[in-house]
Order: C-alpha cells, then structure tokens, then sequence
C-alpha cells in the first residue's frame, strides 16, 4: 500500500540552468546500506557484423543437481539489503574498498563481483572445478522480481568448459526456452579487438528446479561456455545494460553541443527517493521569428522497470533521430514539442532491481496514486503532462519498455468497444505505420488494444482515461524477432536504436495521413489507412 515505506520527502524539482555544471549530472546516490565497488564500470559499443542466431534446443541439455546450502564452497555472498524492510535514507555510492571473498594465490576459482552500477548477484556456490552456481537478488525491500542479473567474473581460464546455472528465477515461462542466450563481455577482447557485448552459451536450459520453499517454485536457468581468454575481466547480462550514469553522460553531451542544447532543454523533473535526479528534456525548435506557434506535444517515458535495458537503448535511438539535422527531424520539431522522461526509475536502475523502485513496488501500477511522496516520478510526470496537455495538447503518449515472455516489437494501445470511427483519432493507426517502417522486427499482430483491469494503473491507461487518445506502451523483445529476414535472430543494440528512428519515421507518416485524412472521404481513406487487418483484428 501507499503507507508502507519509510522514506524522506523528495526535493522539489530544480531547474539545470540554477547549478554548476559539475553537479548537474555527477552525483550517483545508493540506499545507505548498500556497498559499492570502487571500479567504474565501462562498456564499448560494438555491433556484431551478422545478426547473431537464437539458441537451438538440441534435446540433449543436461538438468544439473540442486546444491543445497550445506553442499559446495560459498565464494560470493552479496550484502544482506533485504534485511531492512524498507528504503531509509541514501549516501553517495557507499565504497567498500575490499573483496568480500578471499583467494589463495594458484586458486583457480573464479572471482565474481555484482556491487557496481546496476549488478545483481546475491550468492555463487562452487559446485565444482569449472560449474557455479548462482543466486540473484531480488528486487530490494522485496522478496520477489529475480530476472535481471549483471555481474563481473574475474581469474578466467581460457578453453575450459564452465558451467553457470542460475537457481532463483521465479516466472514459469521465459524466453530462454526460446533461444534466449545469455550476454558475455570481455575486457581483453574490447581492448584488444574492439569488440563488446556478444551472445554465449551452449546446452542452454530453463527448467524448474527443486529449490521450492514457502510454497513458492523456483526455476533455474543453465548454460555451458568457454571463456575467451586467461587472466581475463569478464561480464554476463540478461540484457546490454544501460546504467543511470550512461543516462547522465549522454545528457552532459547534449548540453554541452552547441546545437542540440538549442533545441534540446534539460530540466530536473523531481528527485528520486534516495535523491538522484529524474530529468525532463524538452526537445523543439524555436518559433520562427515574430511568429507564435500551437504545437502540440509528443510524450516519451523509458525505464519504469529497471530490467527493462532495452527501453533505453531504443530512447537513445529516438533522441539520437530527433536531435539530429535531418529534414525529416528538422520538420518534427517544427511541428511538435517532444517532452521525454528517460529514466523514471533511477534509484532501481542503479541497485540492479528489475521492477521495482526502493518502495519495493511497481511504479507502473500507481499511475493513480496522488501520494508524490512514495512515487515522485510518477506524481510529478502525471501533473506535468496534465500541464502540457492544458498548454499544448498532446498527441501522443508513449512509454517504452521491454518484454521477457514474447519475441518482436509490438504495442499496447486503449479503444473503447464503440471506437470513434474516424480514422484519424483512431488508436491503431500508429502501430500499424509503424509495423510499416520496420516488417522484420515490429508486429502488429501481436498488438493489443484492450483495457484490462489489472492494468488499470499504468501510464498507458491513466493518460487515455485524462484524454490522450493516442496512449500507448511499446514493447521490444529482450530477445529477438520471428519477423522476415531477422527471423530467429536476437535484437543488438543497432536494433534497438533503430525502432526509436523508425518511431519518428511512423510520427512523421502519421501527421501526413492525418492531414489526408480530414481532407479525403471517410471510405476511401478507411480502406486505404485501415485496412480490413486493422479493424478486423480482434476477431482473430
């Protein structure tokens, strides 16, 4: 409920201009119990030269034994934040200087590390030579929400047939089932050759484990795989991670260009409850001279759910598009004012949860919820767009995430039974142009535009029952496409990048059909914009 945590009141929102530019993006705040690492951790980008394949089940994967907690040798075991019922105050990064675990010298057991920006691993048992196994923490001030894992591996050993199994995963049904492979990261290749985050593993297996308790059943993810060189820092991922202070970085580049911080303004939506600020940017180009211009809004959120990376690696490629010098951007931002959150949940992206915010809830379920206490980012997002939709009027809404259980990009969009019928207000229009802009990786038959109650809370419905008639959640796929030539293949970043470009190409197309659309027939243009696939869908 809205009155379980212990948490201060968050500050006022602050506008950038108001602090010293060192300040504005540097400070990164923990909950107080929180070690951390003094490492920064740093990832090049790099895209593989061909999509990389799904996994191809072979029938052959072994299901490795359940240590129990008195079998194997404990060599790493995170700090208990769990003990703590809820969130009580934060610190900046909290450094804890030492390795918890110590090795002898000829030890040829892996040294494991998750307390950096957003990693996640609680516990690791040597079961063996070369096999670990590994349990995630859950989302903190909560005993649920293991999905998302990011962690370090050090004291490698090229050529060895290592094998990691994951014991605490709690959804039934994963994508791993379904060709899902893990991600790996390599110091010395990145140095070496350049090349960053790829996919690995092998005999790949999720399965339900014998680990049950309290009347809960656990599911185990396993996989084999060798490592790419000796004496090597290595790192694994559910997906390419994304941290807070990347978010930060990008900003401090777009504030310090000459052109994009014209037409890009970054303000200090709120702080977070631990302090960390969630920005607002304001993206437009200024009015011709002497001449006032009604441009409505377009509005764009990521991250709610911080194991959701994806969400901002297609943010990046949206704000990579509109803050560019193309015409085609040039002319969105003479016709709309884009106002994007990037990151509403800081405080869970950087402890490495995977749905929650330090209230230990889903911030994506309190859309409703008028305490801006617990949730400021929610609160003030809200009451920003109910400004904007007095100031301006909105468009479109739209806010990004990932999905763990379906392949493709696809959306979530609000109708009523009796849908208006011009076609012009209505709400599939959008998805359809834009499975249009990009056939291989966005579906629209896996659309859905049904209000069900459960979600009742999110954004998505909260913003069309205010009025916003184009409301929307866009999903991608944490693992890839079925779609086409990118059939059976995992999303790279690349890919992820593009669907925020092709979101602007659709925007774009959009406003053309929409101006045909109010000059053409209703008929005429019905089944030439709506085409029996649209309106027909539901009875699938």
């Amino acid at each position: 409920s809205d009155s379980e945590a212990v948490v201060p009141y968050p500050q006022e929102p602050q506008n950038l201009d108001d602090l010293s530019p060192a300040s504005q993006f540097s400070l990164v705040y923990w909950p107080h119990q929180c070690k951390v690492i003094r490492d920064r951790i740093e990832h090049i980008d790099w895209i593989p030269s061909t999509p990389e394949p799904l996994y191809t089940t072979t029938g052959l994967e072994m299901t490795p034994p359940y240590q129990t907690p008195d079998k194997g040798t404990v060599i790493y075991l995170g700090e208990e934040a769990n003990n703590n019922s809820c969130f009580m105050y934060s610190q900046e990064r909290g450094v804890c200087p030492l390795k918890q675990i110590l090795h002898q010298k000829e030890d040829n057991t892996l040294i494991f590390e998750a307390r950096f920006e957003s990693g996640n691993l609680q516990k690791v048992v040597k079961v063996n030579e070369f096999e670990y196994q590994l349990t995630l923490r859950t989302d903190l001030y909560t005993s649920r929400h293991t999905q998302w894992y990011y962690f370090q591996v050090s004291n490698t050993q090229a050529g060895m047939p290592y094998r990691f199994t994951i014991v605490n995963f709690t959804k039934r049904n994963s994508l791993y089932k379904h060709g899902l492979r893990p991600l790996l990261y390599s110091e010395a290749d990145a140095k070496k050759h350049k090349v960053g985050w790829r996919r690995t593993g092998n005999e790949i297996k999720y399965y339900k484990n014998n680990a049950g308790q309290d009347g809960r059943q656990y599911f185990s993810l396993t996989w084999t795989f060798q490592f790419p060189h000796d004496q090597d820092t290595c790192y694994f991922a559910h997906c390419y991670p994304y941290t807070y202070s990347n978010l930060q970085e990008y900003l401090v580049a777009i504030s310090k260009d000459p052109v994009k911080s014209k037409i890009c303004k970054i303000h200090i939506l709120c702080h977070s409850l631990a302090g960390n600020s969630v920005y607002v940017l304001t993206i437009t180009n200024p009015p011709k001279s002497g001449k006032g211009t009604k441009r409505k809004a377009v509005i764009l959120t990521a991250r709610v759910h911080p194991g959701e990376t994806n969400s901002s690696w297609i943010m990046k490629g949206f704000l990579d598009y509109i803050l560019g010098n193309s015409g085609k951007a040039q002319l969105l931002r003479d016709n709309f004012v884009f106002k994007v959150v990037p990151m509403l949940n800081p405080d869970g992206v950087i402890v490495g949860n995977h749905r929650c915010s330090l209230t230990g809830q889903d911030l994506n379920r309190k859309y409703r919820s008028n305490v801006k206490k617990f949730y400021p980012s929610i609160w003030y997002t809200r009451n920003m767009i109910k400004r904007v939709m007095r100031e301006h009027g909105v468009f479109l809404y739209c806010d990004v995430h990932g999905h763990n259980r379906k392949q493709n990009v696809f959306m979530y969009g609000c109708e009523r039974k009796q849908q208006a019928k011009a076609p012009y207000v209505h709400p599939r229009v959008f998805p359809l142009l834009l499975s249009k802009s990009c056939p291989d990786k966005f579906s629209f038959p896996d659309c859905r535009f049904r209000v069900q109650k459960s979600k009742e809370g999110t954004g998505r419905v909260v913003m069309w029952k205010m009025g916003i008639n184009n409301s929307y959640t866009l999903e991608a796929s944490i693992c890839g496409s079925k779609l086409g030539r990118r059939e059976s293949t995992h999303f790279d970043t690349k890919d992820l990048e593009s669907i925020g470009q092709h979101f602007c190409d659709a925007l774009l197309n959009y406003c053309v059909h929409n101006k045909q659309v109010r000059k053409a027939p209703l008929a005429r243009v019905t089944s030439k914009v709506l085409n029996s696939d649209v309106l027909d869908w539901d009875s699938r």
